[in-house]
This record gives structure tokens, C-alpha cells and sequence, in this order.
């Protein structure tokens, strides 16, 4: 049957893919864009005043490649430490005459109690090792302000750390190079902080900022780090006050800031050395500068040195130097004592700024006094507009009216907007009903936008099909003006009073992404000036259409590019966010990702509906758009999730129970993913470690046995991001042959009891023969009123799985030293201590386990000791 489309239909369809090719060419200038295309990075042989990522590249190979391993515990963080120095101390010898360059090894320990992910925790740490360089001039003073530029050399477990870290450390001893080469001498001190225990909960940072004779000089700071191998270099976090943001904003040669970043940041699990600087501890002004995509690759084993987005460092290079010295010449840098002394009375800080950069070109950037007003204006138009276009000719009534109008237009925008978000997510939960798996768009990011944004849109048009004639208040014959007239600005300003809302909303809420929609109404009300001008017989026509779109353009690209952005980041997230239990666990994903399109689709398009609407909402690309999403559904089950470039992240645990220091009671293999598709799955397409662990076809959660959380301990919290892991028997021959004494905790001198009843516990414990040890965990339960750990100060109690509360504290560093504590009991009751201590090196039989899993399977492996004391 031919298919039949009348004259509105074909004009219909020229608009929608003029529309598509518009948006098409948007996304080629936004990818560019944020994968640094338009950056063009300098070589080795470049000016020796210029940034060079050549130069930085060379030392991420040695620290990820040539280096054997920069985690905690092993001997390739001291051979990091050590390159750093030497790179440090070169430079110092062919500085000028006119520079003062120090350079310091510093070891600090301590201990202290902390909120991460939710959970509250203890940490105790020593011997974790800083490197620090100071760049001044000859005649600088100690007490002088200081800018401090911070990066970690660690990495985390199983992985070569090229962009997490090794990109952030580059940077920053290239910096220092230019900073010589180019005989640029700093007015006020620049100090580099290369600090060595980062991913073990920011301990080398809190060891710096609560102890090291510099930190009440520093000014400001400058966070380094890396979600990724490259791409966006954000600005993730800003403050105290909107100062460091200015310098930024006044400095930045390739400007990558998002003010509303800083509402999204704190609902990510992660966190920064930002934290200890600029939060917890120093309350110094500061930036958090952040690599955010191609996340695929962090904390695995594929974050190499090859993974890193050229064009990256470099902009990140020029930036940081810009912006280094916007802060070394800026007067408002003060030292603690100075900051202490202006206190609030000081015009240095004027709250939360509202600032973004447009497509890395440049940046807008306004207080938030000014926003105040700013993003106030689109409210109040909306609120007069009635009036002031209806009083002279209709009265209050006809205002009354026509306001009631302009609310059901946006009653309908709002609708649309809803149903944008809607459908996409039906359309997920649909796929996953007739799946076997779910996040088939993992790997393939394309068959995200082609199953949910088509049904995005059929959502946004939803209301104007289901509406064509619009319920009009006003009298249109009274006011000698057409329905058509009159309903098109119905829709127009309730549109427009949908981000005018939206924008007060943001400002209420003290929020700073209200940019967003103030963009995008002010950008409407330009396009319908326009769209008026061009409309001379009041009937709508594919030109007037034209001139609506055209002045959208600017405000439409920023929205692909912040959406697009955005989507991007969230799918390479998706596969590190938990893994979630069952019966909804396995939507989450594809929920999450469906929404955040269906989002973004809706802000991008939407200001485009109350005019090319009419257009669009014509049931025949309704249809189209329906079967787009419906083919793409079927062929995503050809796809699977995962590949080298977008691999599934396995946990493999070699669990030991011990007893004392030389008896093993039992032994497994403990297994858990961080994402919604399970071990079931896993197992399913790996069918040599399926062999290997005998597993059979009749396999299920149901006849399997389960690890809990507990098992898990020497990740927590990390550990609660897991469900239906799964535990197999594994043997102890291994063990035995590799180690002469496993780690023990025992007690080293007589309890003592004070007069109010309360007894206290003394404690040794030994890591025995251990070789590469990350962290050791103790988990605590019983009447603890005290011990020797953060100050004499007990965290919150956790209580996990219906279990007793507990208390957890982390121990890192220097394996081959023993701890000496005390733990207090408020009464005769026993105290249970839970041991759990992470060692690196696997014995050969699980070796060859992990290196039976397929390529796309990234398996961070490591042996735990666990046993239980009862004092």
C-alpha cells in the first residue's frame, strides 16, 4: 500500500530533517569540541616558553609504563617519588639566578575521622610520602601568599594510572620546566605538591594541609585530577567565594567551566584533594580541575598512555599557566593570617558566581548579585506581558484572560517537556523485558541517541497532536485578531514562562545552573522578535519559521553541547555506578541514561516546538519517529555491551580466613561487578573461567553461594556499591608455599580498668610476610567508648546487613612496621575486631584465574586476609 502524505506532511518532513541536519552539523562542532580536536598539541621539539604535551606525555610513559605499579604498597610509588625528585631537581639546577627553587621529601602520618560515600570511617596512616617543589623569587619571604598546584602520583589498585594520575603529574612538572625555561619569575610563590596517598581516601593531602610548615602561606590552590584519559578539562568545584572562578574566568585560554557543575558534584560518589583543601581542613580558596570523559578507562587496566585524548594536556597546560599566574598577580591572594584577619568583612568573596564558557571559546562569567537580577527579568516579562499587551485594547479581563493562556501553554510545554522524559524510559523498560541483558549502549554510546531520542521527541509533540486547536480564554473576534494568532502566542509564552519558572527556581534554590534556562528564554524572546518582524499577514509560513530558528541557533548550540556533553559522560559512568539488587536493579541503568536523554533532548528541542510544532505534530512523523525507536530497539540486541574500549569492571577477591598467624581455616574466590548486568551474565560469556570454576549450565543465584559485603571489607565503602556476589571454593596450597606468617593482631601488654568500669585493650598488629599491602581494615563491634585512633574521637557507628553497629578505621602504610594501639570499652562486654588486610600479589592458581577472563573483561584481582579477635 503506497503511502500517502499530503502538501502539510512533505513540509512536515523538509522542516524535521532540515531540523536533523542543523542539529547534525551542531554535534560534529560539539564533538570536536570536547574531545579537544581544535587543539593542536605541541611536539617535543616545541619553544621552550611553550606548554608541550609531547614533553608531558613522555613523563606519563615513564610513570605508567616504565614503572611497575604506583599503588599503594608496592615499590613502584617510591620509584615514582623518587623520578619526580629527580625531574625536580634538574630543573633547580639550571634555574636562573633570579629564582629561589626548594625541593622537599616530606613523610607525614596521622589520622582522622571522615564521611565518604554516605559512610562514616576512620583512617590511620604513616609514612605516606610528598614531594614538593617551591618556585619564588630570590627575596621572597616564607610568609609570602603562595598558589599551590596539587596532583597525585599514586594510582589506583590494578591500574597504570596514565590518566589517573600520571596526566595531572605531567602537567605539573611541565609547568615547572616553563616556568624556569621561560625566565617568567612568579611575584609570589608557586609550590608544587606532588602528593603520594590520594587514592587511598586524599590521606597524603590532609597530611600536608594539617602539618606541612607552607600551608598557612597558601593563597590559593589549583587541584589536578582525572576522571579519564582527557577530553573537557572542567572546572568541577570552585571557592570559597567566587574569586578563584574569576581568575579562572579573567585567565583561561581554552575556558572549560560550568558553574552548574557545583550542584551536580556532590551526588557523584567520589571525591577530590579539593575536599581537603578547600572543605575540611584549609578553607583555602581553590579550583577542582577535572578530565571527565573517556571514563571507560578509569581506575582499570586500560588507562594507558595510548587511551589519553590528544589535545587534552595541552589544554589543560595553556590553561593552568594562564591561570597560574592570574593568581600570583592577583591582589586578592592573602595567606591564612591575612584571610583570618579581612574575615567577612573582605569584598573577596561574593558568594556562588554563576559562570560557563561557550563551546571552549570563551567564558561568561557574573556574581551571583547580578544573577539575582538577571535571572529574574524572564519571570517578571512573562508576569506583565498580559497585561502589557492586552490592558489598552481588552481591559483587566482580557489581560486576566490571556495570562490564563499563556499559563496553559505552559501547563502543555510542561506536559510535552514530561512526556519527553517519559517515553524514552517506557521504551527501556520495554527493551529489557524482551532482554537478556541490559546497557547494550555501553559500548555502542549511538544506540543510546537512536532508541531514546526519537521517542523523546514523539513525547515533546505528544500535546501539541493531542491539542491542535488550542483551548483559547480570550476572545479572538473581540479582539479582531485570528485563533491561529492567538494560540501560537499562547504557546510561545507559556514556553517561554516554562524556563522564566525554571530559572526563578534556580535561584530560589541558591543554585547555580539557572544559566541554563536564562540562555534559553532569552534566546526565545530575541527568536520571536525576529519571527514577528518577518511575519507581515499573520499566517505562519515555512519563512517565518526560518527567522524563529535562526537567532535559536547560538542558544540551541550551547544546549547539544551541554547536553551532549553530559550524556556522554553519564554512559561511561554507568558502568562503575554498583550493581544494584534485584527485581529493579538491572533497569536502573538504562532507566538513568534513557531519562538523562530524554532530558537533554527535550532542552534542546524544546524552544523549537511552540513555532516548528505545528509543523513537526503531524501524526505521519509521529509514526516515523515511533518506527526509528522501535528498529533501533530490535537492533540493539545484536550489540554487545562491552568491548576493549568500554570493558566490564570485575572484582576478583582470593578470600583466606586465618585463624592465627600461620593456619588458614578456609579459602575462595569471591567475585562482584559494579554494574546491572551480573555475574550470571559475566560467567555466561566467559565460558573458560565458567570451566575453570565448574560451573554448569543449571547455575543460578539460587543453588550458588553468596559472598556478603562483609567479605568485602578492605573496600569499604566501596563494598556497598556490590550485591549478588558470589563466592567459590578455592585452595590453600598457594598460600602456604608464599607466605611464612599471615596478619595477626594479638595484645601486647595487661588491659587496664579504670574506676568507672571502663577497661582499655592493648593491641599489636602485625602484617606478617605480606609483600605489597594496601590497606589493613579494622571493623569493630562491642561497648567501644574511645580508642587510639583521629584524636581520641569515635566516627558515626555503621551497621551493615542487620548487624550489630560498628566502627571502622583504615590503616595504610609501611607493611612491614606493626601498629601499636588501644581500643576502650565502656564495660566488661566483649570487644569482636573484624581483620581485613588487602595484599596485591596473587598466588599462581589465581593468576591464572584472571587471565582466563575475555579482553572486555577489565578484573581488578587481589588477595584479603581476613580473621576475627575477641578481646
Amino acid at each position: 500500500m503506497a503511502l500517502r502524505f499530503d502538501a502539510r506532511d512533505v513540509s512536515g518532513f523538509k522542516i524535521m530533517f532540515s531540523l536533523a541536519f542543523i542539529y547534525g552539523l551542531m554535534s560534529i562542532l560539539v564533538h570536536s569540541v570536547i574531545y579537544t580536536k581544535f587543539i593542536t598539541p605541541l611536539g617535543i621539539d616545541a619553544p621552550l616558553d611553550r606548554f608541550s604535551e609531547a614533553r608531558a606525555i613522555e613523563h606519563v610513559r615513564v610513570l605508567a609504563h616504565e614503572i611497575d605499579g604506583r599503588q599503594e604498597g608496592r615499590q613502584g610509588l617510591r620509584e615514582a617519588a623518587e623520578y619526580i625528585k629527580a625531574q625536580l631537581e634538574r630543573l633547580k639546577e639550571k634555574a636562573g639566578s633570579n629564582f629561589r627553587i626548594e625541593i622537599e621529601e616530606n613523610v607525614v602520618s596521622g589520622s582522622f575521622n571522615m564521611m565518604f560515600l554516605g559512610h562514616s570511617i576512620s583512617f590511620g596512616y604513616r609514612n605516606h610520602t610528598n614531594i614538593l617543589m617551591r618556585i619564588s623569587s630570590i627575596d621572597s619571604q616564607e610568609t609570602d601568599p603562595s598558589v599551590l598546584l596539587n596532583a597525585h602520583f599514586d594510582s589506583p589498585l590494578g591500574s597504570p594510572g596514565a590518566g589517573d594520575c600520571g596526566s595531572c603529574v605531567a602537567s605539573l612538572l611541565e609547568i615547572a620546566r616553563l616556568t624556569i625555561d621561560s625566565g617568567w619569575v612568579p611575584p609570589r610563590p608557586i609550590i608544587l605538591l606532588f602528593n603520594g596517598a590520594e587514592e587511598v581516601f586524599l590521606l597524603a593531602a590532609n597530611g600536608f594541609v594539617r602539618t606541612h610548615k607552607w600551608r598557612d602561606s597558601i593563597g590559593a590552590f589549583i587541584n589536578v585530577e582525572a576522571s579519564g584519559s582527557g577530553g573537557i578539562d572542567l572546572v568541577c568545584q570552585s571557592g570559597p567565594g567566587s574569586w578563584p572562578s574569576s581568575i579562572y574566568a579573567q585567565s583561561a585560554i581554552y575556558p572549560m567551566a560550568h558553574s552548574a557543575a557545583q550542584d551536580v558534584f556532590p551526588v557523584i560518589p567520589g571525591d577530590t584533594d579539593y575536599r581537603m583543601f578547600s572543605e575540611d581542613y584549609g578553607n583555602i580558596p581553590g579550583l577542582d580541575i577535572i578530565f571527565l570523559l573517556g571514563g571507560y578507562y578509569y581506575h582499570t587496566s586500560y588507562d594507558t598512555v595510548d587511551r589519553l585524548i590528544p589535545g587534552s594536556m595541552q589544554a589543560r597546560g595553556d590553561n593552568l599557566y594562564s591561570t597560574v599566574k592570574g593568581f600570583a598577580e592577583s591582589s586578592k591572594l592573602k595567606n591564612a593570617h591575612e584571610r583570618e584577619s579581612l574575615g567577612v568583612n573582605d569584598k573577596y568573596d561574593h558568594g556562588r558566581a554563576v559562570f560557563f564558557d561557550y563551546l571552549a571559546w570563551f567564558i561568561i562569567f557574573y556574581s551571583r548579585r547580578i544573577s539575582m537580577v538577571l535571572h529574574s527579568i524572564p519571570i517578571i516579562i512573562f508576569l506583565i506581558m498580559p497585561f502589557f499587551s492586552r490592558f489598552l485594547n481588552s481591559g483587566l479581563r482580557g489581560c486576566s484572560a490571556t495570562f490564563y493562556d499563556f499559563v496553559k501553554g505552559m501547563i502543555l510545554h510542561t506536559t510535552g517537556m514530561m512526556l519527553a522524559i517519559i517515553f524514552p524510559v517506557i521504551f527501556s523498560v520495554l527493551r529489557l523485558l524482551v532482554s537478556s541483558y541490559g546497557m547494550n549502549w555501553f559500548a555502542n554510546p549511538f544506540l543510546a541517541f537512536t532508541m531514546f531520542i526519537p521517542a523523546s521527541l514523539v513525547g515533546l509533540l505528544i500535546p501539541r497532536t493531542a491539542f491542535p486547536g488550542f483551548p483559547l480564554s480570550q476572545n479572538a473576534s473581540a479582539l479582531k485578531m485570528s485563533k491561529e494568532v492567538l494560540s501560537e502566542e499562547a504557546r510561545f509564552w507559556g514556553a517561554f514562562g516554562f524556563y522564566a519558572s525554571l530559572t526563578l527556581a534556580y535561584l530560589v534554590a541558591g543554585l547555580s545552573g539557572g544559566f541554563l534556562s536564562f540562555f534559553t528564554s532569552a534566546s526565545m524572546l530575541l527568536a520571536w522578535i525576529f519571527y514577528l518582524s518577518i511575519k507581515f499577514d499573520g499566517h505562519h509560513s515555512v519563512r517565518s519559521t526560518v527567522f524563529y530558528v535562526i537567532p535559536l541557533i547560538p542558544c540551541l548550540t550551547y544546549s547539544v553541547y551541554f547536553g551532549g556533553f553530559l550524556v556522554q559522560f553519564f554512559i561511561e559512568k554507568m558502568g562503575m555506578m554498583g550493581s544494584l539488587p534485584p527485581p529493579y536493579g538491572n533497569y536502573i541503568p538504562d532507566i538513568v541514561v534513557a531519562a538523562i536523554i530524554g532530558v537533554v533532548t527535550s532542552w534542546c528541542v524544546g524552544p523549537l516546538i511552540p513555532i516548528c510544532g505545528k509543523w513537526l505534530a503531524r501524526s505521519s512523523i509521529l509514526n516515523f519517529l515511533l518506527h526509528l525507536s522501535v528498529i533501533a530497539l530490535a537492533l540493539s540486541s545484536r550489540f554487545f555491551p562491552y568491548s576493549t574500549d568500554a570493558p566490564k569492571r570485575v572484582v576478583l577477591q582470593h578470600t583466606f580466613l586465618t585463624a592465627d598467624a600461620n593456619r588458614i581455616v578456609d579459602s575462595s574466590y569471591d567475585f562482584s561487578v559494579v554494574d546491572s548486568n551480573s555475574l550470571l551474565f559475566l560467567f555466561k560469556h566467559a565460558a573458560e573461567v565458567a570451566k575453570e570454576l565448574h560451573i554448569d549450565p543449571e547455575f543460578s543465584f539460587e543453588t550458588a553461594q553468596i559472598s556478603n559485603q562483609q567479605t568485602f571489607l578492605t573496600l569499604f565503602p566501596v563494598n556497598f556499591m556490590f550485591s549478588r556476589s558470589l563466592k567459590f571454593p578455592a585452595s590453600t596450597d598457594g598460600i602456604l608455599k608464599q607466605y611464612t606468617q599471615f596478619p595477626h593482631l594479638y595484645t601486647n601488654k595487661p588491659q587496664s580498668t579504670s574506676r568507672d568500669g571502663s577497661r582499655r585493650v592493648y593491641l599489636e598488629l602485625s602484617l606478617g610476610s605480606l609483600k605489597e599491602v594496601w590497606v589493613a581494615v579494622l571493623n569493630i563491634t562491642g561497648p567501644l567508648s574511645n580508642w587510639s585512633f583521629a584524636d581520641n574521637k569515635l566516627p558515626a557507628p555503621e551497621t551493615a546487613e542487620g548487624g550489630p553497629p560498628s566502627y571502622i578505621c583504615r590503616l595504610t602504610g609501611a607493611s612491614n612496621e606493626k601498629w601499636n594501639l588501644w581500643l576502650e570499652a565502656s564495660n566488661t562486654g566483649d570487644l569482636r575486631v573484624d581483620l581485613a588486610v588487602l595484599d596485591q600479589v596473587l598466588v599462581d592458581e589465581a593468576k591464572k584465574l584472571k587471565g582466563l577472563f575475555p579482553p572486555w573483561a577489565d578484573v581488578t584481582a587481589f588477595s584479603s586476609f581476613m580473621s576475627t579477635y575477641v578481646f
